[in-house]
């Protein structure tokens, strides 16, 4: 039997563990990236590892998430990154210099390399063909120090693409219409292959848009060909030398197949508050709209700007609407000035912002309250652009653009200059925002602001656990519901200024209740619904509630990152054996787990005690290296008892 492309890069990159879906394996990473908002943390645990450089071929921080800097704690927060990349060899990308995704795709992704990043959209690099990750910031800062990545070997489902898209249908209606496939729950463990014809009608940014939002559908990644469109797109970024072919043979085997006709694709439309609340633009047309913004990191590339502003070209903004752009980086803003498009921008009546993810996370741009907003980025959860009454739709540029001419939801296929838009032959290159560290890195210091807080040593579970439930949740609590976005994001690097805001929206009354119950001396239980942990890796969803006494999370199932992240700062991910117990569970339901150690040690359920005698059995999904972690009090615990 022949082999994928998933499984041809796993191959020479598997480091320990047998190849079977399913099956934990350990993955020598190649590349790792950060990004300001998870990478403080990051980076303060690579320091606790005691690693004097880092071992990656490649590492790279970014600052995109909070370049407003409201606030002195932002400032503080990139001075620091600035010196750590310094003094531990990892390049430094400056403010400005653009999203963490799109700027790596650019300049560093390379294809049958590994990338490991601390940011779910990390998959975004799979569209030159790589095997790319996202993760919590203390698995990267592992990687960082030379420790291998571990991770369920997946099991891979092809996408077989036909056709070609029609004018002024784009790679975001592909993307939108697998969502509506697929859904956002149920593909954990899962890994997406694309191949087909279709394929090579479809850009190397195209690919990336794909790759990027596949991330919504919670899969682990997902993996484009890497061919002559790769090849021209590497070659007019002026990094030919890293292209390699990469095709799946002919005789690959997949667990599922799904086929595609590009041509029956039609604009699509996500409407609140879920990526995966999907219907065509035809249906939904019409909607009034206050605000129109294109970019984030799933469409900002050059080819997305020259895409929106064709069709904006000539036009102008009716009254009562407002237009942002935000190039994804400091070289799509370049190339927009040179080439004339920001121009067609700012004629229109538009803002163009610096590159940044800013908005996407609700810093800044934040619609009016009960507002209508339609936008070209990945998510639209409720209240993650600042306001928690508005409405986002997520839709393609070339849809976002007819959109704000029209000042209603608008079928772009109708717009003058669609389709017209082609990709560039060369880019315009100058990497003068990155900060290269020096070879001797001996007389580097470190700056420290005075805001930041301390790693919190974590501490070896007991043999009986003696707890209260603080809070109860339904399905599809997400990583944003935990520990908020928006201004909140200043107090990444301070965990316990941060964990006052857990749950802030979703349950107010969380904190004080997990701040009683510990004064009691009991730990606290979240019970929640399915799909626990959806969106962000932000490892504060699991920072923040360990801090505050959380020892258990019960729910109905778990995404794959925020497993992980749980499990790496000591709290156990535990399902339901029998989901109706699920309703005998409400807040400040007294709960004993009983023989915690001997149950992790045997592999066994884990045994539970609540009011009235009643006993539960609780499952898990953990490896043996897993289950040692939690044993351990954390990960950091765990590898500081390892040699590397």
């Amino acid at each position: 039997m022949g082999l994928g492309i998933i499984e041809k890069i796993l191959k020479e990159h598997i480091v320990e563990g047998e190849p079977s879906a399913g099956a934990e394996v350990a993955l020598r990473i190649d590349q790792t990236l950060t990004q300001d908002a998870t990478g403080t943390m990051a980076y303060l645990q690579f320091e606790a590892l005691g690693v004097p450089r880092v071992k990656t071929e490649l590492s790279v921080s970014y600052v995109d998430h909070n370049t407003i800097q409201m606030g002195p704690e932002n400032a503080g927060d990139h001075a620091y990154l600035e010196s750590v990349a310094a003094k531990y060899g990892i390049v430094f990308s400056r403010a400005g210099n653009g999203i963490c995704h799109q700027v790596h795709f650019e300049r560093f992704a390379a294809s049958g390399k590994t990338l490991l990043g601390s940011d779910s959209h990390t998959p975004t690099a799979g569209g030159l063909g790589m095997f790319a990750v996202g993760a919590g910031g203390l698995d990267v800062a592992a990687a960082m120090a030379g420790h291998p990545f571990y991770i369920k070997y997946p099991r891979v489902w092809n996408v077989k693409l036909i056709g070609r898209l029609a004018p002024g249908v784009a790679a975001k209606d592909v993307v939108l219409h697998l969502l509506g496939i697929l859904t956002t729950k149920g593909n954990v463990g899962v890994a997406i292959e694309y191949s087909g014809d279709g394929v090579a009608t479809l850009t190397a940014e195209d690919r990336a848009t794909i790759t990027n939002m596949g991330a919504e559908t919670g899969v682990t990644t997902s993996v484009f060909p890497s061919d002559r469109e790769t090849k021209r797109f590497l070659e007019a970024q002026g990094r030919g030398s890293v292209w390699r072919e990469l095709a799946a043979d002919e005789d690959a085997d997949y667990e599922r197949e799904i086929g595609i006709d590009l041509s029956s694709v039609v604009p699509m439309v996500a409407t609140p508050h879920s990526p995966g609340n999907i219907a065509s633009v035809e249906h939904a047309k019409g909607l009034k709209v206050s605000q129109v913004i294109i970019g984030s990191c799933t469409n900002s590339s050059v080819r997305d700007l020259n895409a929106a502003a064709a069709i904006l070209k000539g036009k102008k903004i009716p009254p009562g609407m407002s237009l942002i752009v935000v190039p994804g980086s400091r070289q799509a803003l370049r190339m927009i000035l040179d080439g004339g498009v920001y121009d067609t921008f700012i004629d229109a009546g538009a803002r163009v912002l610096e590159p940044t993810c800013g908005f996407c996370i609700g810093s800044g741009a934040s619609p009016a309250s009960g507002a209508v907003s339609v936008r070209t980025n990945n998510r639209n959860f409720e209240g993650r652009c600042g306001t928690s009454d508005a409405g986002v739709y997520l839709v393609s540029p070339e849809t976002a653009a007819a959109t704000a001419v029209a000042g209603e939801l608008a079928d772009p296929r109708a717009a003058d200059g669609a389709g017209t838009a082609s990709p560039p032959g060369t880019f315009l290159v100058d990497d003068g925002m990155f900060i290269l560290p020096p070879e001797d890195s001996s007389g580097s210091e470190i700056v420290r602001p005075s805001h930041m807080g301390e790693l919190a040593p974590g501490k070896k579970l007991a043999e009986n656990i003696a707890a209260c439930v603080t809070g109860k949740f339904g399905d599809k609590i997400t990583t944003d519901h935990i520990a908020p976005g928006g201004a909140r994001l200043k107090l990444r690097s301070n965990i316990a200024a941060y964990a006052e805001f857990v749950f802030e929206k979703a349950d107010p009354d969380f904190v004080s209740r997990a701040k009683t119950c510990a004064e009691g001396g009991r730990k606290s239980v979240i019970v929640a619904g399915v799909s626990y942990g959806q969106g962000s890796s932000r490892e504060h969803a699991a920072l923040c509630p360990a801090y505050l006494g959380v020892c258990a999370v019960i729910a109905k199932s778990f995404e794959r990152i925020h497993s992980a992240n749980l499990v790496n700062f000591g709290i156990m991910p535990l399902t339901f054996t029998d989901e109706s117990d699920y309703d005998g569970l409400d807040v400040d339901t007294g709960i004993e787990f009983v023989d915690v150690t001997g149950s992790l040690q045997s592999g066994g359920d884990i045994r539970a005690r609540i009011a009235g005698g009643k006993e539960l059995s609780l499952s898990y999904d953990l490896s043996s290296r897993q289950r040692g972690i939690l044993l351990a009090g954390g990960m950091l615990s765990y590898l500081r008892s390892k040699s590397i």
